[in-house]
């Protein structure tokens, strides 16, 4: 029997087109659009024209839920406005938001709110229920008074390790968080200041505080200073080197939001100036200006959950791959899963052939430890099988085994997820 990949192109074509949208998502913690700067809303980005395509959570309009994690304590936004519980903290984005971070895994959008030391999370995929909102204390986190904004934070990402990162204003604790139902929240340190920075340190206000921070598929994160100042942490020893200074921005333009956008390009917003979005290359730190970008609303922080680098590091990843892989696994293009990588949970295998029976998808780890065993019946000719992990899984590349009932391998291929 033969295996082959067939691809029709309007299943091409649609793919390819639901692909982009999904990778062009982003989100923006946004003012409510009378040129002010209450940074409490939620929207839903579309990072390719810069243009908002929907409102996630208005503060004044949209109903709410919000569940404190340890005590299992969740209140509504009746409660919380009509002054029934003590404490307007309850309220999901009170103080201001200036640090978000989208997780594509679980869909979850997470944000720090000003002042208030609490790791907040909501479903970014909710239709037209009212959000649900969840919280956890950072642990030992000491609140910045109204006067000193050293502690608060700003600059916030999902990594390529699927760990959360955020950084204090100041740069003396970097955050890291787990995002499962019950995150583990761990300060790591201080940020170090590499030699090579000659004094511009990631520590000094006027250069290095508040902005934004995204990360690349090889492990780093960048900060990306409210100053247009750019710097790059590795977070095994904290080491910050200063990168560059972005240009072409207009003179007030001050980076308070950035998101790596389906190109791989980074998105800039800014909380203060009305004038739209911008794009630059992470190669020449240049900008230009999204021709139709949105206006109205000024974004104090973006999220997405596209890496910098991918397609670099994805390149890298499978000419090593080649060289680690046995000579007997075939890895032709007729003999391949689909689509591939994947992002989600689900991919198919087309079994072409006359030959009919049951067979079985067996997808294991590099180093052979079993993941899933799926079966799959052939009646005649061809058959598209779809197999879904039962549990999501976590990045990496896969081997998908297919076995006849006698146990032969017929055919071996690897399959990546991102």
């Amino acid at each position: 029997m033969n295996f082959k990949l067939l691809l029709t192109g309007a299943l091409l074509t649609s793919t390819i087109v639901a692909t982009a949208q999904n990778a062009n998502r982003g989100y923006a913690i946004t003012g409510d659009g009378n040129n002010d700067f209450l940074w409490m809303n939620i929207r839903q980005v579309n990072l390719g024209t810069g243009q908002v395509s929907n409102t996630i959570f208005d503060r004044s309009k949209t109903a709410f839920t919000i569940t404190d994690v340890a005590s299992k304590k969740t209140l509504n936004q009746i409660s919380v406005n009509d002054g029934t519980v003590a404490s307007a903290s309850l309220y999901p984005t009170n103080s201001f938001v200036a640090a978000a971070a989208y997780d594509r895994r679980s869909e979850k959008l997470f944000f720090i709110p000003m002042r208030m030391g609490q790791l907040r999370w909501m479903d970014a995929n909710i239709k037209n229920d009212a959000p649900a909102f969840y919280s956890v204390v950072i642990p030992n986190y000491l609140p910045s008074a109204n006067a000193d904004e050293a502690n608060n934070i700003t600059r916030m990402v999902i990594g390529a390790d699927n760990n959360g990162y955020a950084v204090t204003n100041d740069g003396n604790h970097l955050y890291s968080f787990s995002t499962g139902k019950n995150p583990v929240i761990k300060d790591l340190g201080a940020l170090v200041d590499a030699e090579e920075n000659k004094g511009l340190s990631i520590h000094n206000k006027c250069s290095s505080w508040g902005g934004d921070m995204i990360a690349d598929a090889f492990g780093k994160l960048y900060i990306i200073a409210a100053s247009k100042n750019v710097f790059v942490v590795d977070v095994n020893s904290r080491l910050t080197t200063y990168k560059g200074t972005i240009t072409g921005l207009p003179a007030n333009y001050t980076t308070n939001g950035a998101a790596v956008d389906a190109d791989g390009n980074i998105i800039l917003s800014s909380a203060t100036a009305f004038v739209g979005y911008y794009k630059m290359n992470i190669a020449d730190l240049v900008a230009t200006k999204i021709e139709g970008s949105d206006m109205v609303y000024n974004a104090s922080d973006l999220a997405s959950g596209n890496l910098l680098l991918q397609k670099e590091a994805d390149l890298a990843r499978n000419n090593s791959l080649a060289k680690l892989l046995p000579a007997t696994i075939n890895t032709t293009n007729e003999n391949s899963v689909f689509p591939n990588p994947i992002t989600g949970s689900t991919f198919n295998v087309l079994l072409a052939g006359k030959l009919s029976g049951n067979y079985s998808v067996r997808i294991t780890d590099l180093a052979g430890r079993a993941v899933q065993n799926t079966k799959a019946t052939v009646s005649k000719g061809q058959q598209v099988q779809q197999i879904n992990f039962n549990v999501r899984p976590t990045a990496g590349t896969y081997l998908v085994k297919i076995l006849d009932e006698k146990g032969t391998e017929i055919l071996s291929d690897k399959l990546m997820v991102l």
